[in-house]
């Protein structure tokens, strides 16, 4: 018997899609480059299930149905481009490569692109929701070469997690990169999400002085409200967790975070597409800024802070207003990650569905939650959003939010406690929705030390000018550029 797909790389994430796809009623020829793997799972996990082990590529493409279909699950970089490489030598054409590791999209858009010019198709994956998603249901985020589509749709949307009407985690999403560029937003998104609870988390610490468990109860609290979704839940669950001796053991780790770069990816994205994604931004920057612990520690002694504690505030009523800041910080770091998606399908030539992405997005993966279900129902309402704050529920939402959004952020930067996600969030907010900003000075400063001409608001756009700004400057002017 053949098997309908194949995936090499028997890491913890690939060894549980299999045994998803199995227990979907798919067969699955699996690979290891250390072969022992192969050995070690088809006699113990595996063992009397539809899987078959492979000891070689060529074993592995002799035991598949054509078209072929091998997803990769290793690690993103060069190992991928190795494995296409011995894949494109046993394999043949109209036979389909699946990429369903981290890579970054302007790897996947290359190599949809060389694989396409060998004859066969290429997929390359976005995959979310860690390792018990891999098993009971991730998000998948597809892209590469449509024609593939068709091909493993049926094996995608079988393993995907689905949302309470039965709709499949799974769409396609777009030509070449666009999967895994749509993953990067995700991985980008998270980011900020988990910023801005933490966040939340030392304004209640260090500003109310909260205990762990009292915070347990506040997060049991917000998962019942517009705030439900998987890092919520998890943050309830952590603040609830003891250590052997009775004690918080959120309280006993240190405070410098690690990061794999898809966040970083997502920054210099938004960077190149000239678009303001600075929530997202701040959350990685605040990581790179935990990682600077010894320098902290000194830094602390020559600027002691003193009592953070914010002492003339309503308790219950100030836990509220955070609860109120974090769910229009939130709205925001959706709303610049989605600006981002609609920059980068005009560069690259996607056809994005973005309603379709808030689907894919409402289960399995890690920023799962029943806030997508609104974004979703925007981009129905009108698939050419410009920006999530146009649409009329969101707009409402945040005109109702920004009072407690403001006394957070004031009496955060009050009290010394660092909020940079909640305030670039708020700042970011004021910026879009202010009718004239300052740049109009600072096309002046651009023109006077480097003639690069601006427009005037009694000028029809796209027509430029230059002052002559010390009288002996002449009137030579730089060729226009934005950047």
């Amino acid at each position: 018997m053949k098997a309908d797909i194949g995936l090499i790389g028997l890491a913890v994430m690939g060894e549980n899609l299999v045994m998803n796809m199995e227990s979907k009623g798919f067969t699955v020829a699996v690979y290891n480059r250390t072969t022992s793997k192969v050995t070690n799972f088809v006699e113990g996990r595996a063992k009397g299930k539809n899987i078959i082990g492979t000891y070689s590529l060529e074993e592995l493409a002799a035991n598949l149905k054509k078209p072929r279909r091998v997803m990769m699950m290793v690690k993103a970089g060069q190992a991928v481009d190795d494995f296409i490489e011995k894949l494109l030598a046993v394999l043949e054409p109209g036979d389909i490569i699946i990429d369903g590791g981290n890579s970054h999209f302007p790897d996947t858009i290359r190599r949809t692109a060389y694989v396409e010019s060998k004859g066969l198709l290429y997929i390359g994956c976005g995959v979310s929701g860690g390792e018990e998603g891999a098993l009971n249901g991730p998000s998948l985020m597809p892209g590469g070469s449509p024609a593939a589509w068709p091909h493993v749709k049926d094996v995608f949307q079988a393993i995907c997690a689905k949302v309470e009407d039965g709709s499949p985690c799974c769409d396609w999403v777009g030509e070449n990169g666009a999967g895994h560029f749509v993953k990067m937003v995700h991985n980008g998104i998270e980011y900020g999400d988990m910023q801005l609870i933490c966040e939340a988390y030392q304004l209640m610490r260090d500003g109310l002085g909260m205990s762990a468990d009292e915070m347990h109860d506040v997060f049991t609290a917000w998962n019942k409200t517009e705030l439900d979704s998987y890092l919520i839940e998890i943050t309830r669950d952590i603040l609830a967790y003891k250590d052997t001796d009775g004690e918080p053991i959120v309280n006993k780790i240190l405070d410098t975070a690690g990061q794999k770069g898809t966040g970083k990816w997502t920054g210099i994205a938004a960077l190149d597409e000239g678009v303001p994604l600075t929530l997202i931004g701040e959350a990685v920057f605040a990581r790179c800024l935990s990682a600077m612990k010894g320098e902290r520690v000194e830094a602390a002694k020559v600027f002691p802070k003193g009592d953070t504690t914010i002492s003339d505030v309503d308790k219950k009523a100030f836990i509220e207003d955070i609860r109120k800041a974090l769910y229009a910080s939130k709205i925001i770091s959706y709303a610049q990650g989605y600006t981002l998606m609609r920059a980068a399908a005009k560069t690259y030539g996607w056809n994005l569905n973005y309603g379709g992405i808030a689907l894919m997005w409402r289960g399995g993966c890690i920023i799962r939650s029943v806030f997508l279900g609104k974004i979703k129902d925007a981009y129905t309402n009108n698939p050419n959003l410009e920006n999530l704050l146009l649409d009329p529920y969101f707009a409402d939402a945040i005109k109702g939010l920004v009072p407690a959004w403001r006394n957070v952020v004031a009496e955060a930067v009050r009290h010394g406690i660092p909020m940079p996600a909640f305030s670039s969030a708020l700042a970011y907010f004021d910026g879009y929705t202010t009718e004239k900003l300052p740049a109009n000075l600072l096309q002046a400063q651009r023109d006077y030390f480097g003639a690069h001409t601006y427009e005037r608001l009694d000028s029809p756009r796209g027509e430029f000018f230059h002052t002559n700004w010390t009288g002996h400057g002449g009137d030579t002017a730089a060729s226009t550029y934005t950047a």
